[in-house]
């Protein structure tokens, strides 16, 4: 996995940081707010992460270790991740697929044949 240079994503949190104590100071004006989420995105594809608090506290966790710690570190919170999605999927399914099969309708159950011999006998 390609990891960024520790020097440019400590200055992406940096900036991200800064903006995020101006917009809470200015939560209305729309040019600050516009600014911290374009700073969040940025961290977002940074760190390979769907949520700009998680990109940042990836990000402090990858400035304070060292890549290798940092990558098992990425492995285990993945495996966690995968092994409670799972675990969920049992419970999502209410009804087995058969059950949501639907009867076609006789529209779509009549054959192009059988309208040509009912036509033809005409």
């Amino acid at each position: 996995m390609l990891l960024p240079a520790k020097a440019e994503v400590a200055r992406q949190l940096r900036r991200y940081r800064a903006w995020e104590r101006v917009m809470l100071a200015a939560p209305n004006d729309r040019t600050v707010r516009t600014t911290f989420e374009d700073s969040g995105y940025t961290l977002c594809v940074l760190m390979g992460k769907r949520c700009a608090r998680e990109a940042a506290d990836a990000a402090e966790r990858y400035l304070r270790t060292n890549h290798v710690t940092y990558l098992q570190e990425q492995q285990i919170t993945c495996l966690q991740e995968q092994h409670i999605t799972c675990a969920q999927e049992p419970n999502e399914r209410s009804r087995p697929a058969a059950a949501v099969r639907r009867r076609p309708s006789a529209a779509e159950r009549r054959s192009p044949a059988s309208e040509r011999r009912s036509t033809a006998g005409r």
